[in-house]
């Protein structure tokens, strides 16, 4: 998905670069600046972070947006419409995200909630930060909560006999998991206006035990970090 999202950025500065020759050569006149163009600076990343994923709610939340507001700036639709409706449409798209996410990845769904369990280990930080570090101990999954505050999850040195989870919600804030080299990452999120990004190695691991991430962040980010070395 990288590889896409370079492409269609790069194909974005190609019929860029094209518009402008065609305008200096006077082959043609094609306009740039027609009413709305701002729209685009809305609509071209979001569409491209729908294509590459994992945000895609907040992404075609954004192209939604951005394509009503040119479509407002062209005359076809009131702006004051636009402006009662942007807060209920967005209310409606969570809950039906909600709703349907499970379809999506089940056979990570299914996993996620064979290893979702009472008792697991729970870390938060609330405005303040929270540095967790499992150096020598053996992790069986954990849920993080991070509210307008900043919280880390080491586990480079921690032991790993089995696949495990971790439940992260992020919102107003930040969540970093630090990961060891010698175990798969799973990745399953929901961001309203916020990132989640797995710099684990994606090339998949013989017969290593599966950390699966659980992520929901809103205003806020999730983390996963690849350690190679112990740290």
């Amino acid at each position: 998905m990288k590889k896409l999202g370079n492409v269609l950025w790069g194909m974005v500065f190609i019929a860029i670069g094209l518009i402008i020759a065609v305008n200096a050569l006077g082959i043609a006149e094609v306009n740039v600046f027609f009413r709305g163009w701002w729209t685009l600076i809305i609509i071209i990343p979001c569409f491209i972070g729908f294509v590459k994923g994992p945000s895609r709610i907040s992404n075609f939340i954004g192209i939604v947006i951005g394509v009503a507001l040119l479509l407002s700036a062209q005359g076809f639709i009131e702006f004051s419409l636009i402006r009662e409706l942007v807060f209920p449409f967005i209310l409606i798209m969570i809950g039906v995200w909600f709703i349907f996410r499970d379809f999506f990845d089940a056979k990570v769904t299914k996993r996620m909630k064979e290893l979702n369990k009472s008792g697991l280990k729970e870390y938060a930080a609330t405005f303040s930060g929270n540095k967790i570090n499992l150096e020598n101990e053996v992790f069986d999954g954990a849920d993080l909560t991070s509210a307008f505050g900043g919280l880390e999850l080491n586990l480079v040195n921690s032991i790993i006999n089995g696949d495990q989870i971790v439940n992260a919600t992020a919102v107003f804030g930040g969540i970093v998991i630090k990961v060891p080299s010698n175990v798969n990452v799973k990745v399953k999120s929901t961001c309203i206006f916020a990132g989640v990004t797995n710099k684990s190695d994606k090339n998949k691991i013989e017969n290593a035990p599966t950390i699966y991430v659980n992520a929901f962040s809103m205003f806020g980010g999730v983390d996963i970090k690849w350690v190679k070395d112990k740290e």
